[in-house]
């Protein structure tokens, strides 16, 4: 116990000389819309913040500049973009993960036709053409906006910050998903997880309102209009029940609709137009406006600024001055005019409400409340014809329609990072487009005719909660052969929709290696190609590996040894107690198994159901239909062999003939130990939606925004050197006519002084300004060197008389304090002689340097180098107040000398008296100190130690007692196996 207790006391002694971990644990979110982003933040000591950027602003324009010789974003960028266009890039958005030839491509060169859309022939992408040398993908472009925000964060957080969650639209399919990681990826960011952003918003609403949630249901719809688009989403709060942290609230995403392109952007370009016409038509210039793009710019500014004036009034005045050739406009519009440019959008306004509905299946009498989230969603049309559409007497604003995103993926962000606690708060989002398997197969018909049947299996339905894993067996095949992972139905999308969306075909599988597995394991029973997927927790599907399984029947011996089974029982207990058969040494893959989690059941009832129901004739061939049925099977006769053993454990009392003909009948019906084999398959995909870029693009996009992050800086720190040679220059300059340095130099060092200072001045206007930083570095120093004794003499100077007058009072106090000291008698001193003496000779040697220093001084010029320092007078304060407080803390806790021994024997027997001992002794134990908290606490059995996990962990004030596990862990546990009736 002593070597564990000694073990325990050094090993806390390394965890309290780690280096502390605060420092850098951080973590951030980045609500990324179409036109603003949001960035909020957790770290230790601050729960959640939204990040002020250098403007100070709570929300930051999407928005990058790129100048010949420097990049600039946010609020200067759009500052730029009025007056040169070309070289600002906005609302990308819109493009990531598109081809060339997709609408909303062209859609995009419509309302930015200042820019150079290419196409890129390698992965049929766009690329903006900056100059000849110069192209920037959107992803590219992207990623340095991240990388902008991952500044301002860590400049409001005051450490380095690595870890983001990033929200992204509902919609958004897996190409533009990973469109938006590979922008994270190129900006260094280390993604969490992608949360849809309506989902982040039903998160912070939640998260609120815990004490509202119960076992009763709630359904809630979210509508969403931003900039760009909008957004309509069903959710479902109820508390529900874990095996692992017991009752928890939850929210489930249960219906999403959208419409992409519906949003206040298209509004304001709507007014952008408008304002055009009413320019034109005053015909103060013979040109047309619409072909200058500095003046649309201008006017695009003017419109956004007069959607949200309108908002509030009914009419406004527009104005620009110098809007095209120093022409001034003004015009007067209307709330009732805006409306009429419009009222097409208007009508759009309830869609995402009905396809949400759809979706989940539910009606407008289910839904308790209806909330409004995003920007656009202040504008008055929109509110009344909502309002009409859900039926409702009101709708609710009762959270911050801008902020709510980026505070419900920050508290996400909290919750995935090891270093915070948060309460639990379940998450199951869902996936809004259905996904599915397609692979062909030879069939034989009854005429023994050859065909080739196409088969579908749905892998994911439509609104299926993610994160899961799932599992698809191929029965049938005993070759390499190829798969395909596509989109199912997409029917309950529009035409436009469809057209924007892109390609239906995700992957093309090609598996080889299945045949020799095959050979290699001709004398085991095969249980099929099984393809495990994964949709994780940003919703972005990956085949995580494909496993060719057979089962082989292993002997086993009759009884075990007690020493077998009691090695058996110690394994159970380390590995969690697991009442599984131990899985056979064979199996490489032990870590998944094929179940059915509860959410996806009734999905997969309902295609075991179809399956059963299209191929009934072919199921009877053997392993055909029911795949899952059969795994189920399997692990029931694993369960029952176990049961069996059990059994014949227990010993029976029955006659020699009995047991003679139970024996044989065991040999006969016992099933055999069967052993599971797993063989990986080679996996070759090739993508069949939207290419990623290459390791090697990838890596020269990396270095192409590293050299303009690098040269940004080493512009910074330029103009930084620049503007302190200048300040420094001109104060100087200044301080050479004050009397304070006038008195401390010659006139010779003050000729050299001030000519310097003026070659460099002159040096400044004719070649300063294009100087390198290494030169302003240099033309600095050389100054500073210059003044250097200068500036000593004059600080000097302007230091003395307080350290002098501090020092002149500590003198003062250590005497008195000394001189008091020796009037104590004898027999009550508590200080011993050396102690006095040596305190004397300190106050003397003090007062004597003191007096000599500073009759030393006088006799010296002011443009002397001094011989008293202000350094030195502090160093004799320090000294003496050291020597002075010793002997204080020495009467602090001195205890008095006792008394005459015979007086206090007198004392003693006269008080002690028979008649009064009694209460002599009562109220000497009353007198008795108790001991103090600290004193009982040492005598506790000494607790645990924490353990170093708990010591790094920094709790999130919101939540302080718990830990969460958001459902992506719960749900991963488990995997859905798919039959493929193969």
């Amino acid at each position: 116990m002593r070597e564990r207790l000694s073990l325990w006391a050094v090993f806390c002694l390394i965890v309290a000389f780690l280096p502390s971990q605060t420092e850098s644990i951080a973590v951030m979110s980045v609500d990324l819309g179409s036109e603003w982003m949001k960035i909020a933040l957790v770290k230790p000591g601050v729960p959640m913040e939204i990040v002020l950027n250098k403007e100070s602003r709570r929300k930051t324009p999407v928005a990058v500049c790129l100048k010949e010789n420097e990049r600039l974003f946010g609020d200067s960028a759009l500052g730029v973009a009025v007056k040169n266009p070309m070289v600002v890039y906005r609302f990308l958005q819109s493009i990531l993960g598109k081809t060339a030839d997709n609408p909303q491509v062209a859609q995009y060169q419509k309302h930015f036709p200042e820019h150079q859309l290419l196409r890129d022939e390698k992965r049929g992408t766009v690329f903006f053409k900056f100059s000849e040398e110069l192209q920037y993908t959107p992803e590219e472009l992207l990623g340095m906006i991240l990388n902008y925000s991952r500044g301002l964060a860590q400049d409001f957080a005051e450490q380095p910050i690595k870890d983001a969650v990033i929200t992204v639209p509902a919609y958004f399919n897996q190409a533009e998903r990973r469109a938006v990681l590979q922008a994270a990826n190129i900006a260094g960011l280390k993604v969490l997880q992608l949360i849809n952003d309506n989902t982040a918003v039903a998160l912070n609403y939640g998260v609120f309102r815990r004490k509202d949630i119960n076992s009763t249901a709630q359904n809630i719809l979210f509508y969403d209009m931003g900039s760009g688009s909008t957004t309509a989403t069903i959710v479902t709060y109820q508390t529900v029940k874990t095996k692992e942290s017991g009752t928890h609230p939850q929210l489930q995403i249960r219906g999403v609709g959208f419409d992409r392109t519906l949003g206040g952007f298209e509004m304001e370009l709507r007014l952008r137009d408008h304002l055009a016409k009413l320019f034109n038509e005053q015909k103060k210039s013979k040109k047309d406006v619409r072909e200058n793009l500095r003046a649309m710019a201008k006017l695009l500014k003017e419109a956004q600024r007069l959607k949200t004036v309108l908002s509030a009034n009914a009419e406004h005045m527009a104005q620009i001055e110098g809007l095209m050739d120093d022409i001034d406009f003004k015009a007067k519009v209307t709330r009732s005019e805006f409306e009429a440019l419009c009222e097409d959008l208007f009508d759009r306004v309830p869609g995402p409400v009905k396809e949400a509905l759809a979706a989940a299946e539910m009606s407008m009498d289910e839904i308790e409340q209806v909330i409004l989230v995003g920007g656009s969603t202040r504008v008055p049309k929109v509110q009344d014809v909502l309002l009409k559409a859900v039926g409702k007497e009101e709708l609710s604003k009762n959270i911050n329609a801008d902020e709510a995103a980026a505070m419900g993926a920050v508290y996400q962000a909290a919750a995935l990072s090891k270093a915070f606690k948060v309460k639990p708060f379940l998450v199951r989002d869902a996936a809004v487009f259905p996904i599915q398997v397609e692979f062909s197969r030879e069939t034989e018909e009854e005429d023994g005719i050859k065909t080739m049947k196409h088969n579908k299996r749905i892998l994911f339905q439509r609104m299926a909660p993610y994160p899961q894993r799932k599992v698809i067996t191929f029965n049938r095949y005993m070759d390499d052969f190829v798969f395909y992972i596509n989109y199912g139905d997409l029917s309950f999308l529009g035409e436009q929709d469809l057209k924007v969306f892109g390609s239906q075909n995700l992957t093309m599988v090609k598996l080889s290696g299945v045949g020799s597995s095959f050979k290699k394991h001709s004398d085991a029973e095969s249980k099929g190609i099984k393809a495990h997927f994964n949709m994780d927790e940003s919703g972005v599907l990956i085949l995580d590996r494909v496993e060719s399984v057979f089962e082989t029947i292993v002997e086993e011996k009759e009884e075990e040894s007690t020493l077998t089974k009691l090695g058996n029982t110690i394994s159970s207990l380390f590995g969690g107690g697991s009442s599984e058969p131990n899985a056979n040494v064979t199996e490489p893959v032990t870590d998944e198994e094929e179940m059915i989690p509860e959410a996806g059941k009734e999905q997969d009832q309902s295609e075991k159901q179809e399956e059963s129901a299209q191929e009934k004739p072919e199921a009877e061939e053997g392993k055909e239909g029911e795949p899952q049925a059969e795994e189920q099977k399997d692990n029931k006769e694993d369960e029952a062999e176990t049961q069996g053993e059990t059994d014949a454990e227990k010993p029976e009392e029955k006659s020699d003939a009995e047991k003679v003909e139970e024996t044989e009948a065991d040999k006969k019906s016992k099933p055999q130990k069967k052993s599971k084999i797993s063989e990986d398959i080679t996996v070759e995909l090739e993508v069949n939606d939207v290419l990623d870029p290459s390791t090697e693009d990838m890596e020269v996009s990396k270095k192409k925004l590293q050299d303009l992050t690098d040269r940004d800086l080493e512009k910074q720190e330029r103009e930084k050197t620049l503007n302190s040679l200048e300040a420094f220059i001109f104060e100087t300059q200044d301080k050479m006519y004050q009397d304070e340095y006038l008195a401390v130099v010659t006139e010779e060092e003050k000729e050299q002084i001030t000519g310097k200072l003026s070659e460099a001045s002159n040096w400044m206007d004719e070649e300063g300004y294009t100087a390198g930083t290494k030169e302003l570095k240099e033309k600095l120093s050389e100054l500073k060197k210059l003044c250097k004794a200068m500036f000593f003499r004059v600080e000097e100077r302007k230091k003395w008389p307080d350290r002098l007058a501090a020092l002149d009072s500590m003198l003062n106090h250590s005497t008195i304090f000394l001189k008091s000291v020796r009037l104590i008698p004898e027999g009550d001193q508590i200080f011993t002689e050396v102690e006095l003496k040596m305190l004397e000779r300190v106050i003397n040697e003090t007062m004597t340097w003191k007096n000599e220093t500073v009759a030393e001084q006088e006799k010296l010029s002011p443009t002397e180098k001094p011989v008293l320092l202000s350094k030195d007078i502090e160093a004799k304060h320090s000294f003496l107040d050291r020597e002075v407080n010793y002997l204080l803390n020495k009467a602090k806790f001195a205890k008095p000398k006792p008394k005459d021994k015979a007086k206090d024997k007198n004392t003693t027997s006269t008080e002690n008296s028979n008649a009064n001992s009694t209460a002599n002794s009562t109220e000497d134990a009353e007198k008795v100190i108790p001991p103090k908290s600290d004193d009982a606490e040492e005598v506790k059995p000494a607790e645990e130690p924490p353990t170093a996990e708990e010591k790094e962990e920094t709790i999130l004030e919101l939540n302080p007692a718990e830990n969460t596990d958001t459902e992506s862990t719960e749900s991963s546990k488990s995997e859905n196996h798919i039959g493929d009736e193969l």
